[in-house]
């Protein structure tokens, strides 16, 4: 592809800082696929996160449709200068690596988000910034997705509930071990079909700020690759801090839980990522383990989990949005505009 033998160093290094945050993303996300199929022990660690990573790369190869809504719909392309694309990855990095060191399952995706809103701002201040996207792609879904997993969570798992009253619970429990790895599957392909985008748009917002890219063409075939092995590469890398969090500190995991689980949160982010909605996965996968613990009953699940890592989600778009809009100060004075 031509498109990187034309780039100036700003664009450089918003391609080289979009690798590693994908990179980043995917051993920080890594929980939300495979965390439930890990603590009921259907599979190792090891085996988990290399079936992970291989579908994270596959989803990533799909669709760009979350790729178009972070290049174009969240802030004017004109205005979106090298420096604020590369303020918000810095952004999005440095949040997700203070989540991961404390273990808080937050979302890439809105620290990203969050990032280049704050750099924006900062930039041509908040006439540049379409709200009417950030509202209807971002902050609606930023509700709307995790409610919609803890329900289809809290419905799936009732309905199994009662399909399955009258089976001895050992046939039960031999069948959703290996229907485990199915549903850990399609969460892991659900990811990255949505969470590897957001670095392919962010990179494809500089080509074209730099007029390497039209705006009217698409996501370049070797942005997609590179994006999407950027993301396996850190998804083998594993995360078992939050691991620890989503798969143990809850509610305990049995592998039909497991199963109801990840299938719904991989129904919410798949229908997502065709109406090129940026969700978190974090959040999708969340509200369906809430939504299958409550179906057992409430006190099954640890709500005060439920309270910090609602503080995380609350707090991410703003705190990340502080360091970006500090990131494109700090690299405006260093001269890089």
């Amino acid at each position: 592809m031509p498109v990187l033998s034309s780039v100036g160093v700003l664009v450089s290094l918003v391609i080289v800082f979009s690798l590693l945050f994908d990179y980043i993303n995917g051993f920080h996300d890594t929980a939300n696929a495979i965390a439930t199929v890990v603590s009921t022990r259907v599979m190792t660690p090891r085996a988990a996160i290399l079936m992970a990573a291989g579908l994270n790369f596959v989803g990533a190869l799909v669709s760009t449709k979350v790729a178009h809504t972070i290049s174009k719909g969240l802030v004017d392309p004109a205005n979106a200068t090298e420096t604020v694309v590369l303020a918000a990855v810095i952004a999005g990095i440095v949040w997700n690596l203070i989540t991961w060191k404390w273990g808080i399952p937050s979302s890439s995706s809105h620290a990203l988000i969050g990032g280049l809103v704050g750099a924006a701002m900062v930039h041509g201040g908040a006439d540049i910034v379409k709200w009417k996207g950030i509202v209807e792609k971002v902050a609606i879904p930023l509700v709307a997705s995790p409610l919609a997993g803890f329900l289809i969570g809290f419905i799936v798992m009732a309905l199994l509930y009662k399909t399955l009253a009258h089976v001895h619970p050992g046939r039960v429990g031999g069948a959703f071990h290996r229907l485990q790895v199915v549903s850990a599957a399609f969460m892991a392909y659900s990811h990255g079909l949505n969470d590897a985008q957001k670095s392919m748009g962010i990179i494809t917002m500089a080509l074209v700020t730099h007029g390497v890219l039209k705006p009217s063409e698409g996501v370049p075939i070797l942005v997609v690759i590179g994006c999407a092995t950027a993301m396996a590469l850190g998804t083998s890398a594993g995360g078992y801090r939050i691991i620890r969090t989503m798969g143990h500190r809850i509610i305990r995991l049995e592998p039909v839980h497991g199963f109801a689980a990840e299938t719904s949160a991989s129904i919410v982010i798949t229908a997502a990522s065709h109406f090129g909605m940026p969700v978190s996965t974090t959040h999708v996968i969340s509200g369906s383990i809430f939504g299958v613990g409550a179906s057992k009953r409430l006190s099954a699940v640890r709500w005060g989990v439920a309270q910090s890592m609602l503080v995380a989600w609350v707090l991410t778009l703003p705190a990340a949005g502080a360091v970006g809009a500090l990131a494109y100060l700090g690299l405006r004075a260093l001269g890089l505009n």
